[in-house]
This record gives structure tokens, C-alpha cells and sequence, in this order.
């Protein structure tokens, strides 16, 4: 099995990101989710998280071991997801603004890059 370690760099920076998100509330960004309060906006963007997690380390970790494809798909999807952050950069509710946050979702796509090319 190849080794993927900036694949784990950017699954790492992802999963702080989505713990920052939490602080950001992105739920507000989203078009459904920015319908809700904040207490079941919390609550509904938080938990949906817990699938997607499970789907995630399942994928990952089949019974097969690592599953190569999986992780070039995460790969490009942390690229795609530092594009999606420059688009609501403008977006009044957006609230990632500070270095710390960039370099999380910076961190994510970088190395998502890199462990393409590598």
C-alpha cells in the first residue's frame, strides 16, 4: 500500500476544520441550514457530522485496508473545499476570518495537493 501521509496531514486539517466550523457556525452559510435558530442549527449541523464520520472511517478502513480511491477523492475534495471557502468569503454570516482558520482550510487543500502529486 502506498504511503498516503499527506493524505492524514489533510484529513487531520479537515477534521479541525469542521471542530472550527462548529465555532464559525457555518450552518448560517448553507441555504437550508441558515433557515434554522441558532440552538437547532447547532444541533442539526453538529450531528450530521456523526454519519458522515462513520461513513468516512468506514470507507477508509474497510476490510480490504486502505481504500486508494477513497483517498484521492478526499484529496481533491479538500482542494475543492479552499475554492469553496474563497466563494463565501463575502457572505455576511461567513465567519472563518481569522489566520488560524485560513491556515486550517489552506492546510487541508495543500495537502490534499501534495499527496496527489506524490
Amino acid at each position: 500500500m502506498e504511503n498516503h501521509f499527506f493524505f492524514f496531514v489533510g484529513l487531520s486539517f479537515i477534521l479541525v476544520h469542521e471542530m472550527d466550523a462548529i465555532r464559525c457556525q457555518e450552518w448560517t452559510i448553507f441555504p437550508l441550514l441558515s433557515k434554522l435558530n441558532e440552538k437547532m442549527g447547532y444541533f442539526v449541523f453538529t450531528s450530521i457530522h456523526i454519519p458522515l464520520y462513520l461513513l468516512l472511517f468506514w470507507g477508509l478502513c474497510g476490510q480490504n485496508g486502505l481504500n486508494p480511491n477513497l483517498i484521492i477523492g478526499l484529496d481533491i475534495f479538500f482542494i475543492i473545499h479552499v475554492f469553496l471557502h474563497v466563494l463565501f468569503l463575502k457572505h455576511q454570516k461567513n465567519q472563518f476570518t481569522s489566520m488560524f482558520s485560513w491556515i486550517i482550510i489552506l492546510g487541508a487543500g495543500i495537502a490534499g495537493l501534495i499527496d496527489i502529486i506524490v
